[in-house]
């Protein structure tokens, strides 16, 4: 493998083909029959291109939808910085290392989510971690305005604290979040921390850890349940609202451990989400589009496909189902720790130039740097296979507003795109050529 300071122009190659082909089952009934593709062979002309260097611990990769070609990537230390035209621009958008705890490697500014209507209101949404003081610290979700001002983006105003959750420890605190396809902004919750989520938050209703959470952000109002600040209200549509018994109204889903990334299908409007694992398995969930949500993914009973090795315990809610119900939601993937240790959820592929990878979902390994590719492969199975062992620690993927495909390395500080010397676009015309490519971007 080659050294990670690289040129602007550095490109990596496929490398062999993977060792092997898992066949994974899913369990989710209400899940439409996936459309049938062939195996997931990586495709021999698929690329990774870095086009961006020099950042701080990149953790997010996101795209503002607003016509301008740009790509924001936030830095854990409190930063979002833009690559316009594969350039990283000088400076910051947003800069708030005041207010970001970033002390633990789990902390700091760790995700950001577009208003699906920036264009024309300019709002978007940070989430990171902040120290009150004791006794502990807290997830933040807040809300920043981009103004123009004298011909240039300003944030204007102040920013608006939308949600508060007190965490446990200094790790597992989730960080994405993102807009569905319904237009609510969903949350994704780590359990709290330490090891084996000693409190059992993650089954536990009355808490907001663990879980994935949904709120609206818009129409005004105030309408909060367990949020600490509580400037949105909770959909009327919510799986557990009014539900009684000390049930937290903004929980869609429960049952994760780390759910650092995971992303919409944004064809399909799918969830998939990558849920870090405790000592023995890494593991991809999957939400149908159509799901009404509350679906239980399982942790701390469940780690993956096997059964929690600190389970059962006298903090789980009593009636806790135990291994194995049919109540849980199984992974679609889940993998042992000879493959990787902190798994990093990807998107499915929706891009128009590379033919070879439509409709494949990418995740990677965070520890170990290897990526794979996944494609839906009928009657509920999904395959998958190792497609590159970067030895990169991927923090994320990101989508720019085509639906090109970014990565980005968080101790080498760069950004790389998914690339093909032979693209193809969704009219058919092809643009490239066969030749091997050079150390030079077309």
């Amino acid at each position: 493998m080659q050294s990670k300071n690289r040129s602007r122009s550095t490109v990596l190659p496929t490398q062999s083909p993977a060792r092997s082909m898992l066949v994974l089952a899913l369990s989710l009934a209400s899940m439409p029959v996936a459309t049938s593709l062939p195996a997931a062979e990586p495709p021999g002309d698929l690329f990774l291109q870095q086009i961006a260097s020099g950042l701080v611990n990149p953790v997010d990769i996101q795209s503002p939808a607003d016509g301008s070609g740009r790509v924001f990537i936030v830095e854990r230390r409190g930063t979002i910085r833009v690559i316009q035209d594969d350039i990283l621009q000088p400076g910051f958008i947003l800069d708030i290392q005041n207010k970001v705890d970033d002390a633990g490697f789990e902390q700091g500014l760790l995700g950001l989510a577009f208003h699906p209507d920036f264009t024309n209101n300019g709002r978007f949404f940070v989430n990171y971690i902040r120290d009150p003081g004791a006794p502990a610290d807290r997830t933040v979700i807040e809300e920043y305005t981009v103004v123009a001002l004298n011909g240039q983006e300003a944030i204007g105003g102040s920013s608006i604290t939308i949600l508060e959750i007190v965490q446990d420890a200094s790790n597992h605190n989730g960080g994405g979040l993102a807009f569905g396809p319904d237009g609510y902004l969903y949350i994704g919750m780590g359990d709290g921390g330490n090891g084996n989520d000693p409190p059992c938050n993650a089954q536990n209703m009355d808490r907001l850890l663990g879980k994935m959470l949904r709120i609206s952000v818009d129409g005004g109002g105030v309408d909060p349940d367990c949020g600490l600040v509580g400037n949105y209200t909770i959909p009327t549509s919510n799986p557990f609202r009014d539900g009684g018994g000390g049930q937290c109204d903004e929980i869609w889903a429960l049952g994760l451990r780390n759910p650092w990334r995971w992303s919409f299908d944004r064809q399909t409007g799918d969830m998939v989400i990558g849920d870090v694992g405790q000592i023995a398995r890494e593991e991809i969930s999957f939400e149908p589009w159509n799901s009404p949500g509350g679906l239980n993914f399982g942790w701390k009973v469940m780690e993956g496909s096997v059964c929690g090795t600190d389970f059962p315990d006298s903090d789980c809610p009593v009636g806790t189902p135990p291994c194995f119900d049919p109540s849980y939601t199984d992974p679609v993937i889940d993998y042992g720790r000879t493959e990787g240790s902190t798994v990093t959820g990807g998107y499915v592929y929706r891009g128009p130039t590379i033919a070879g990878i439509q409709g494949r979902y990418f995740y990677a390994d965070h520890g170990s740097g290897r990526i794979w590719i996944t494609t839906p492969a009928g009657q509920g199975s999904w395959m998958t296979e190792e497609w590159l062992n970067t030895g990169f620690s991927i923090a994320s993927f990101g989508e720019d507003e085509p639906g090109e495909l970014y990565l980005a390395d968080r101790s080498g500080g760069t950004i790389y795109r998914f690339t093909s010397p032979i693209s193809v676009f969704a009219d058919g015309f092809e643009f490239g050529d066969s030749s091997p490519w050079s150390a030079v971007v077309p």
